[in-house]
């Protein structure tokens, strides 16, 4: 997201920079970075100028590439880390839940794949009446 802001005004940002506007280390940074680099997603520029921004307009890059990209397939990552104690889940061969858990993944992607970046950078609101609007919704009641 700070790539999408800094892009809006023409800037490119070092890792110290979104290490400090995300509030993680300099270090999870870079790799957040060199993994979206590897996928095309994000660019860097040597130099004094220098600094990280996104390979392509954020109007252009959708939610779910990214979130694909930094956790790999649902189902697969999902069957893996429910494993236990062994390397695979024991219900690989014939897993009633599995079904139900692809299904749901597909809906949340389907719904991620229709939201851009530049739109991630309104207004909550505008943001939770967009996502309503995708999946025909009703907008939360922000009252608690």
């Amino acid at each position: 997201m700070q790539l999408a802001r800094a892009e809006t005004i023409g800037e490119s940002l070092t890792l110290s920079q979104l290490a400090q506007l995300e509030g993680i280390s300099s270090a999870n940074a870079g790799k957040l970075m060199w993994i979206l680099s590897k996928a095309g997603l994000v660019q860097s520029t040597r130099g004094i100028k220098g600094g990280y921004s996104l390979a392509k307009p954020a109007s252009q890059i959708r939610l779910n590439q990214v979130i694909r990209v930094l956790e790999g397939e649902p189902a697969e990552s999902h069957c893996k880390s429910y494993a236990g104690v062994l390397d695979a889940c024991v219900h690989t061969g014939d897993c009633g839940i599995r079904p139900v858990i692809v299904e749901l993944h597909q809906i949340v992607d389907n719904a991620l794949g229709e939201i851009t970046l530049s739109q991630l950078l309104g207004t909550e609101a505008n943001v939770d009446a967009l996502l309503h609007q995708i999946q025909g919704v009703k907008p939360r009641d922000n009252r608690v």
